[in-house]
């Protein structure tokens, strides 16, 4: 497992959270529920891992909606810091790009 994913998890457990502006932009625009988004991270699945980001590990992960639709988001904590976990991101994957797991990109 990616250490950005599990010190991510950790921090959510402690509610040490916070959803970026664009987060809650793209969040908005697929119709996706913050609190889905948060809780689900505890089951998130790894997809690409950044741990040396230049604004600070960040990390790619396949959750799942209240109906089990796949979602991609970006986790990540801030360079220099240990908290809070921030949502920077969140889509709907393609299947034009994505492989059907949603895990590969297709090539």
């Amino acid at each position: 497992m990616s250490k950005t994913l599990k010190n991510v998890q950790a921090l959510i457990r402690k509610f040490e959270v916070r959803i970026s502006d664009h987060g809650y932009d793209e969040l908005s625009s697929d119709n996706l529920f913050a609190r889905d988004v948060v809780e689900g991270a505890i089951e998130a699945i790894v997809v690409e891992d950044y741990p040396n980001y230049p604004k600070g590990p960040c990390v790619l992960v396949l959750q799942r909606d209240r109906v089990k639709r796949p979602i991609h988001i970006v986790w990540g904590i801030p360079k220099g810091y240990t908290s809070p976990a921030v949502l920077i991101t969140a889509y709907r994957p393609d299947p034009e790009v994505w492989e059907n797991d949603w895990l590969r990109r297709r090539k």
